[in-house]
C-alpha cells in the first residue's frame, strides 16, 4: 500500500514538473534570443496615414466581426472599426450576427448609420449557428470582398493604425498566412480576479509568443485581434468547426502547409476581461475542451510532418497542458493519505532535496511570469505579488477543466458558450453554471491535509496544502455567491471586490509550484460545459 501509494503519488509530480520546466525552457529561449525579439518586436515598418487614401498598392481588407447576444458591447466595437485608417474604396467590414436578442436590431441601425456615413458594412444574420464562431466565419468568407482578413470578438476595441502596422508584413513576404498582436486589458485594475487573469494572459502573449516566435516554432492566431490571407485560410481546408478552438485548429494546418505566422508584441488591441468566476470559468473550459479536441485530432498528424524535432515537442506541449488539471486533483486527493502514511522528511533531507526543489519550481514560475510583467514596462514585484492567487486560481479551476479534458477526450464539437460582456450594461449577460458541490468536497479534504501536514510534521507539505484548500474554498465560494445572486435577479459583485475582501495566502511549497505551472497560464486560443447556458439577467 505504501508503495503503491509513493510510486502514484511520485509519478505524478514527475509529470507535473516536467511541464514547469518547459516554462523554464520559454524563459531562457526568449533570453536567448533577446536580439531576434527586438526585431520582431518592430516587424515591418507601418504605413503612414498620410497620403493612404491615394495609394493604389494597398490589398483589400475585410474586417469580420462575429456577434452572438452581444447588446453589450456590439455599438463600442463598431464605432471602433468604423475608425481604422484604411482606403474606404478597399475596406469592408462584415458584422457577422447570430443573435436571438435585441442585438440583431441594434446592429442593424448602427450598420445603416455607418453606411450613410460611406462605409462598406454588410450585415449577414443566420438563421441557425451551425458551427457556431467557425461556422459563421466560414460563411462570411465565402462572400468576402478582401484578400486579407481580419477578425475581432464583440469585446475588443482594434485601433486606428491597427491596418496600417499589421499589412505591410504581407505586402513584404507572400509566404505570411497571419499576423497576430498583443491583447491589452480594459478592466485590468477591476478586481483580484482580472489581475490575475491579465497576469495569465501576458504571460502567454509575451513569453510563450515570443518564444515560440522566435524560436521558429509554431503558434496559433488567438481567434481574434490578428489578420489573416485568406488564400491561407484556404489553403488551410478552411474554417472547421469540429472542435471548439477552431482558431489553434486552423492555426496548425496552415503552418503545416507552409505558411508563416508573424507575432507582433507591440500592436496592442485592448479587450474586456470576465469580471465574475462563472464566466471566467466557462472560458476556461472551452478552451480547455477545444485544445483537448484540437490535440486528438492533429498531434499525430504533427509528429508525422516534416518538421524539427524542437517544432514537435513544442507542439505537444502547447497542445497538452491541460492534462494538468486531472493531475492536479489527482494529487489533491493522494496529499492526505501520502501525510498520514510516509513519514516526515528530516531537516537535513528538507534542505539538501525539498528547499532546492520549492525555489526552483517557484522560482522558475515568478520568472516566467516577471518576465511577462517585464516586457510591458510593468514591475516585476507585481507579478511576484499576484502569483499566489495566480497559483490558488489555477488549484480551483482544476475540477471543472478535468471535466473539461474528460469531455475533450471522448466526443469531438460541442456548444460554443460565448463569455459573457459587461461592457455599458453591467448583469446584462451572465454565465450559468451548477453549484461546485466537487470543489467544495475537494475544500475540505485539502483542509484536512492541512491539518495532517502540521500534525506529523511535513511542514513543506502546508502552505501547499494551503493553497489547494484556498484556490478550491475561493471559486466554490464565488461561483455559489454568483449562481445564487443570478437566480434572484439582483447585481452581482466581481469576484473578489477590489482586491481587498479575500486574503492570499502568501505561501508556496512542496511541488506546488511546478504543479501549478500548466495550468496557470490561461491560452489565448480561444469555453463552458454546454450545460453551463448563459442567461440574460
Amino acid at each position: 500500500m505504501h508503495f503503491a501509494l509513493c510510486t502514484a503519488y511520485f509519478a505524478v509530480l514527475l509529470v507535473l514538473a516536467m511541464y514547469g520546466l518547459h516554462r523554464s525552457h520559454l524563459v531562457l529561449t526568449v533570453l536567448r534570443h533577446g536580439h531576434k525579439l527586438r526585431a520582431l518586436k518592430e516587424g515591418v515598418p507601418a504605413l503612414a496615414a498620410e497620403g493612404l487614401d491615394e495609394r493604389l498598392d494597398l490589398p483589400h481588407v475585410t474586417i469580420q466581426l462575429p456577434l452572438y447576444n452581444e447588446a453589450t458591447v456590439a455599438g463600442r466595437l463598431l464605432d471602433h472599426v468604423a475608425a481604422v485608417q484604411w482606403p474606404r474604396g478597399r475596406l469592408e467590414i462584415q458584422v457577422l450576427d447570430d443573435s436571438i436578442d435585441e442585438t440583431r436590431a441594434l446592429v442593424r441601425r448602427k450598420v445603416e448609420a455607418l453606411r450613410e456615413g460611406g462605409i462598406d458594412v454588410v450585415y449577414i444574420h443566420r438563421v441557425d449557428r451551425t458551427g457556431y464562431k467557425a461556422g459563421a466565419l466560414d460563411n462570411g468568407l465565402r462572400v468576402a470582398k478582401g484578400d486579407l482578413v481580419a477578425i475581432f470578438d464583440a469585446d475588443f476595441l482594434p485601433q486606428p493604425d491597427f491596418l496600417r502596422a499589421v499589412v505591410p508584413h504581407f505586402m513584404a513576404d507572400p509566404r505570411v498566412g497571419m499576423v497576430q498582436a498583443r491583447w491589452g486589458h480594459l478592466n485590468r485594475e477591476h478586481s483580484i480576479l482580472t489581475r490575475t487573469q491579465a497576469l495569465m494572459l501576458d504571460g502567454h502573449h509575451l513569453v510563450e509568443n515570443r518564444a515560440r516566435s522566435a524560436g521558429g516554432w509554431l503558434f496559433n492566431f488567438s481567434g481574434t485581434g490578428g489578420i489573416w490571407r485568406k488564400a491561407a485560410i484556404a489553403g488551410a481546408g478552411g474554417w472547421q468547426h469540429d472542435t471548439l478552438t477552431e482558431d489553434l485548429d486552423l492555426s496548425y494546418r496552415a503552418q503545416l502547409a507552409g505558411w508563416r505566422f508573424v507575432y507582433r508584441e507591440n500592436v496592442v488591441t485592448p479587450a474586456e476581461l470576465p469580471e465574475d468566476i462563472s464566466a471566467f470559468r466557462a472560458q476556461q473550459f472551452r478552451w480547455a475542451k477545444g485544445t483537448v479536441q484540437t490535440a486528438r485530432k492533429l498531434l499525430a498528424r504533427i509528429m508525422r510532418a516534416e518538421l524539427s524535432q524542437m517544432q514537435r515537442v513544442e507542439a505537444f506541449f502547447h497542445m497538452t497542458p491541460h492534462f494538468a488539471y486531472p493531475l492536479m486533483v489527482f494529487l489533491s486527493v493522494l496529499l492526505l493519505p501520502a501525510l498520514v502514511l510516509m513519514p516526515a522528511t528530516d531537516p537535513k533531507t528538507m534542505l539538501m532535496i525539498d528547499l532546492p526543489l520549492v525555489i526552483g519550481t517557484t522560482g522558475s514560475l515568478a520568472a516566467f511570469y516577471a518576465m511577462a510583467e517585464a516586457a510591458q514596462g510593468r514591475s516585476r514585484l507585481g507579478a511576484f505579488r499576484q502569483l499566489p492567487a495566480l497559483l490558488a486560481l489555477g488549484a480551483g479551476l482544476a475540477p471543472h477543466l478535468t471535466k473539461a479534458v474528460w469531455e475533450g477526450l471522448h466526443s469531438m464539437s460541442g456548444e460554443f458558450v460565448r463569455t459573457p460582456k459587461k461592457g455599458t450594461l453591467q448583469g446584462r449577460y451572465r454565465a450559468a453554471a451548477d453549484l461546485p458541490m466537487v470543489e467544495i468536497a475537494l475544500c475540505l479534504i485539502s483542509s484536512a491535509s492541512v491539518a495532517a501536514s502540521v500534525e506529523t510534521g511535513h511542514w513543506f507539505a502546508t502552505p501547499f496544502a494551503m493553497l489547494f484548500a484556498f484556490g478550491y474554498g475561493y471559486v466554490a465560494f464565488f461561483v455559489a455567491y454568483e449562481q445564487l445572486a443570478r437566480r434572484k435577479a439582483t447585481p452581482v459583485r466581481a469576484a473578489a471586490g477590489d482586491g481587498n475582501d479575500i486574503g492570499i495566502v502568501q505561501a508556496a511549497g512542496g511541488a506546488l509550484p511546478a504543479i501549478l505551472t500548466a495550468s496557470a497560464t490561461a491560452q489565448a486560443p480561444g469555453s463552458a460545459a454546454p450545460s453551463q447556458q448563459e442567461a440574460a439577467a
